[in-house]
């Protein structure tokens, strides 16, 4: 097991980075917010020319058949644009749900003609997977709430597990209502079911299916910290007090150096987590890299002074995103709690402490 780059991902990485600056600058995604969040001409460019929407799934099923570590690279790359593109709720979730069933619905999603979303609480965790749903099933019907799920504000289709079962349902059938969110860039909705109609897929692991999504998380955090990092490098290059560069003080230059250890420890964990999805590799990396993500945001927009304080600075989307992502699929205390019992220390239990 390596935790360098591949050559093959790094041209994904140009790729995926060259397109984002063209079409996802920070400008254009602080006016989305306003408006419109999510960007689904960038998505259908995305998925179509590039292919990222069928990275893991098999070529047989018309897919790149790709893996974790690709899927990895272009999350990096999507946290480091804040891009509202629904890549981890329809790319990474709902097909990871529905990989085990091989059903037809994954050829469309990989060709971008369609959008998925997993319909389960972004707060829910590998350790608490029904948190936030009240879903039943009866004769091939669903009834009941979902609060919180991410994606589903532009999802063709709804996945929802219920009892180790997976049920699609067509969007159309449900009533989706956006709620407030920290994060502008990735809504978040209640989805309400009565007597919808829905199709069974097949058997589903949720606990197992979250657990990959926190495992990918961790390079989405790694994304917005590296950008905010070196953001900040940058302006403290050109700022100017005393007829100095505020960077060349040294109490600056302690707290970014401390900060470049704690990124590059984040991208450790990252790759780790991808290289190798286990339980104790995903909760170091989301044990760490949520924190991480926080941390580095929080210090950019300080570092900035005033300007980093303002609605036209994209800092706040970034430190917004690493608020939101923090507690979405399980809070750094719930994977430290995971991790103590995993490795058999002696610790706290039930999650955040």
């Amino acid at each position: 097991m390596t935790l360098l780059y591949t050559e093959i991902e790094e041209e994904l990485r140009a790729s995926v980075r060259a397109l984002l600056a063209d079409r996802c600058p920070p400008a254009a995604v602080l006016k989305r917010v306003e408006s419109e969040p999510a960007d689904l001409d960038l998505w259908k460019t995305l998925a179509g020319e590039i292919g990222v929407a069928g990275l893991l799934i098999p070529e047989e099923l018309g897919g790149a058949g790709a893996g974790p570590g690709e899927a990895g690279v272009v999350l990096e790359e999507l946290g480091r644009a804040v891009a509202p593109v629904p890549f981890l709720t329809s790319a990474v979730l709902a097909t990871r749900a529905l990989l085990p069933t091989r059903d037809a619905l994954l050829g469309e999603l990989a060709e971008g003609r369609r959008t998925a979303a997993l319909a389960v609480s972004f707060a829910a965790s590998p350790y608490r997977p029904q948190r936030g749903s009240e879903v039943r099933a009866e004769g091939g019907r669903l009834s009941g709430t979902v609060t919180g799920v991410a994606g589903a504000d532009v999802a063709d289709v709804l996945l929802v597990p219920v009892d180790g079962e997976l049920y699609a349902v067509e969007a159309a059938a449900a009533q989706v209502t956006a709620v407030p969110s920290l994060d502008l860039t990735r809504p978040v909705a209640t989805v309400t079911f009565d007597r919808a109609e829905a199709r069974h897929v097949g058997a589903c692991d949720l606990a197992a299916v979250l657990r990959l999504g926190a495992a990918l998380l961790a390079s989405e955090q790694l994304g917005v910290a590296e950008w905010c990092l070196e953001t900040t490098l940058g302006y403290v290059k050109e700022r100017h007090q005393f007829a100095r560069p505020i960077g060349s003080f040294q109490a600056i230059k302690h707290r970014l150096a401390d900060l470049w250890l704690d990124v590059v420890r984040a991208r450790a964990a990252a790759r780790n987590a991808v290289a190798d999805p286990s339980a104790v590799s995903v909760a170091v990396a989301q044990a760490w890299n949520a924190g991480v993500a926080v941390r580095v945001a929080e210090d950019a927009l300080q570092l900035h002074g005033g300007i980093g304080m303002t609605w036209e600075h994209p800092v706040h989307l970034y430190l917004k995103r690493a608020k939101s992502s923090e507690i979405a699929l399980g809070t750094p205390g719930d994977h430290r709690a995971a991790l103590a019992s995993l490795v058999d220390v002696p610790g706290p239990e039930g999650g955040e402490q």
